[in-house]
C-alpha cells in the first residue's frame, strides 16, 4: 500500500462481521453494527517525547486489534475503507 502513516497514527482494516446470529438468523446490512475489530495494515515511526527521543510503537502490521466504537478517521484509498487511528484509541491486542 502506498500509504504511511505518520507518528503514532495506524491505519486499520475492519473485520468483516458475520452475516448470521448463533441462533441461525440473518442480519441485514442495515440492522449491522461496525465492528470494533480490525487487523493493522500500516503503522507509523511511533510518538515523540519532549526530549525528542522516539517511542516505539507497540502494535505491529498483522496485529489484530480491538478499538472504540468511535475511534479514527474513515479513509478510503485505493477503494477500500479503512480506518486512520492514534495508537491510543486501540484498547487490546487479540492473540
Amino acid at each position: 500500500m502506498a500509504f504511511k502513516p505518520l507518528h503514532d497514527r495506524v491505519l486499520v482494516r475492519r473485520v468483516q462481521s458475520d452475516e448470521k446470529t448463533k441462533g441461525g438468523l440473518i442480519i441485514p446490512d442495515t440492522a449491522k453494527e461496525k465492528p470494533a475489530e480490525g487487523e493493522i495494515v500500516s503503522v507509523g515511526e511511533g510518538a515523540r517525547k519532549d526530549s525528542g527521543e522516539l517511542i516505539a510503537p507497540s502494535v505491529k502490521a498483522g496485529d489484530r486489534i480491538l478499538f472504540g466504537k468511535w475511534s479514527g478517521t474513515e479513509v478510503t484509498l485505493n477503494g477500500e475503507e479503512l480506518l486512520i487511528m492514534k495508537e491510543s484509541d486501540i484498547l487490546g491486542i487479540i492473540s
